[in-house]
């Protein structure tokens, strides 16, 4: 069985407030559906149907997305009795998808975010990304990278802007992390992580439990943590011309991320 994946969704997205004013940042929509949709895809093309996702800012949002998702996305017939459901005609093709909507706190920092929803995780390990960042990778491969090098956790690390934070490696073990240095050269956190279990015991449920510079420093600290180096299409969504960018990219036909 495929482990579960947690998107955190909770972030308020300032950069972008002339839409995250009135929808949380994942339900900013590329190609006519919310980014958090395209990230969610891209996990099931592998075979990963199983989310938690991590709300927080305006998260009903995103609770009202999926809990209608069924009749939104199909043909139904409906009488008004309230006794007898929707007869469905048609269905999505993300019928098979299983999804955790929990709430984790409007100011829990991302940290507090994953300690949260420790009750709702099952098995040994499982994977997390952010809600705001679409690639090909393969998470086929990634999962296979984790499970083969024995460490905590795995982050992806990709080559965009140098605007971001910097990791440094030595191979593929991360042994710092660096807050936007002023000449990025090196990979930066892409997020796409896996993580063993026992990353929940690097976190509390506080607001402020910080997850890059928090438990991330603490297990690269303590040699537990390992980058899979990419090379391919990365793209997070920070401003209007991210979004701008990713829509051109799927109205075009030419959305790398597209893997399904």
């Amino acid at each position: 069985m495929k482990p579960q994946v947690i998107i955190l969704c909770g972030g308020k997205g300032t950069r972008l407030r002339e839409e995250t004013e009135i929808k949380p940042k994942p339900m900013v929509e590329i190609g006519g559906k919310p980014i958090l949709w395209h990230i969610m895809k891209i996990y099931s093309s592998y075979g990963f149907n199983k989310f938690i996702l991590a709300l927080g800012y305006k998260g009903e949002y995103i609770k009202d997305y999926f809990y209608h998702y069924r009749i939104t996305s199909g043909d139904f017939t409906i009488t008004l009795d309230p006794n007898i459901a929707p007869n469905m005609h048609s269905f999505s093709d993300e019928n098979h998808w299983e999804i955790t909507c929990v709430d984790t706190g409007e100011n829990t920092l991302k940290g507090g975010r994953i300690k949260r929803l420790e009750s709702f995780i099952k098995g040994d390990h499982f994977h997390l990304t952010y809600g705001d960042g679409v690639s090909n990778i393969n998470i086929e491969e990634l999962d296979k990278f984790h499970q083969s090098h024995g460490s905590i956790g795995t982050v992806s690390a990709v080559r965009p802007p140098s605007r971001f934070g910097e990791m440094v490696l030595d191979g593929n073990m991360v042994k710092s992390f660096e807050e936007k240095p002023q000449l990025g050269t090196g990979t930066i956190n892409g997020g796409f992580f896996v993580f063993q279990r026992k990353f929940l015991n690097y976190l509390t449920e506080v607001e402020d439990c910080d997850l890059e510079f928090g438990a991330l420093q603490k297990i690269a600290s303590d040699k537990e943590l390992r980058a899979f180096k990419y090379e391919g299409f990365w793209q997070c969504m920070d401003t209007a011309r991210d979004r701008d960018y990713l829509n051109k990219l799927w109205n075009d036909n030419q959305a790398p991320w597209k893997v399904w």
